[in-house]
């Protein structure tokens, strides 16, 4: 059996057996994409008029919130933009729920139960098959290892043997026979959405393993691992000081103070022994320039102040990993490409579950040899 052969061989039983899920997992993705212009589009209660006053302090909002879903906790809360509507993260033993606030007068505008939120579905549908995650994650993450090694196979496949091959590797026949048609649109589109499609791909097993997303930021790094600037500070729990007023509030006005420009504000839970988390992005809805603060549980006491300037190649890559599976890099424009190479790679177990369809179905039988008898 010759190289190719082998390729073909294990390009097709690869396909058969993910062919599924890929779909399924495109798909989603694709529905995702635009998950922000959707919600704005059809949730009112996101969006609040700019007023000239200070937005309000995390800890006022958070009690509004917990007030709103009583024997709820308030966990994350997010200051989404100057004309968008604070949402504070509650939960309530296997419920979670987002409360959306008006950041400059307090004033409840929608609690949300994110179990039965469509796009908090899709999510899970695209991450997990809404199966549980410790087992739907494998079963994604075996189907997209698979997918990557499909779509370089299927480039070695679709490469032209000469100059004449060449020139029909590019285009659909459209005036040709079905059959033809379904098998040039899938090694046609298949081969302008692969390298995009990789991209997507990688980055999403990127947010699954974080060696991954090390080994990627070494390498953008020249060798230099990007773990020390992921490692988070460790919290001294015997200090028994507290901070004069609430942690969250501490860390929002140091945030201010120190990220001005920044659009969008991420304010961490508090627990007892581990830092707060929080992060200043640069533009709302975006997650690629972000400034990184920590602070002690307890105290305030600043734990770690890492700004988008002081990182290195490596850390800015993995910042933008997110930007870069969406398409949210390239603003509307590379959500646009996302949404197409999505619906692409989609498409591309159908088409090739035709093409084995049409050949195995068309193929004649092996007939046995008539025997002659005495």
């Amino acid at each position: 059996m010759t190289v190719r052969k082998l390729v073909g061989k294990l390009h097709l039983w690869l396909g058969l057996a993910s062919g599924l899920i890929v779909l399924i997992v495109s798909l989603s993705g694709a529905v995702f994409v635009f998950q922000d212009e959707i919600r704005d589009f059809t949730q009112h209660w996101r969006k609040v008029e700019v007023q000239a006053r200070p937005m309000l302090l995390p800890s006022v909002l958070q009690a509004t919130a917990t007030k709103a879903q009583p024997g709820s906790t308030a966990s994350w809360t997010v200051y989404n933009g100057p004309d968008r509507s604070v949402a504070v993260f509650l939960g309530k033993g296997e419920e979670v729920y987002y409360a959306f606030l008006n950041p400059y007068s307090g004033e409840l505008l929608k609690v949300q139960n994110l179990k039965s939120d469509f796009f908090t579905i899709v999510q899970d549908l695209h991450m997990y098959l809404l199966l549980p995650p410790t087992i739907g994650k494998w079963v994604v993450d075996i189907a997209v290892i698979t997918f990557v090694v499909m779509l370089i196979s299927g480039i070695v496949l679709w490469w032209p043997r000469n100059k004449a091959a060449r020139k029909q590797r590019f285009s659909v026949k459209w005036e040709a026979s079905p059959k033809r048609r379904n098998y040039d649109l899938h090694n046609v589109l298949g081969f302008y959405a692969s390298t995009l499609a990789l991209v997507i791909a990688l980055s999403g097993l990127c947010i699954s393993y974080e060696w991954l997303m090390d080994g990627v930021g070494a390498l953008a790094n020249g060798g230099r691992s990007i773990a020390p600037e992921n490692a988070e500070p460790k919290v001294d729990t015997l200090l028994t000081a507290r901070a004069a007023r609430p942690v969250v509030d501490v860390a929002y006005a140091y945030l201010r103070q120190q990220s001005p420009q920044a659009q969008m504000l991420l304010i961490g839970p508090v627990s007892k022994a581990e830092p707060v988390w929080c992060t200043a992005y640069g533009k709302s809805l975006h997650y690629y320039h972000r400034d990184e603060y920590r602070f002690h549980p307890r105290t305030g006491q600043v734990l770690l102040n890492q700004p988008h300037t002081s990182k290195s190649n490596g850390k800015k890559l993995a910042d933008m990993n997110y930007d870069l599976h969406t398409g949210l890099i390239l603003g509307v424009g590379g959500k646009v490409i996302a949404f197409v190479v999505s619906l692409i790679s989609a498409s591309l177990p159908v088409t090739g579950f035709l093409v084995w369809r049409g050949r195995h179905k068309h193929r004649k039988p092996h007939r046995q040899p008539i025997l002659a008898t005495a």
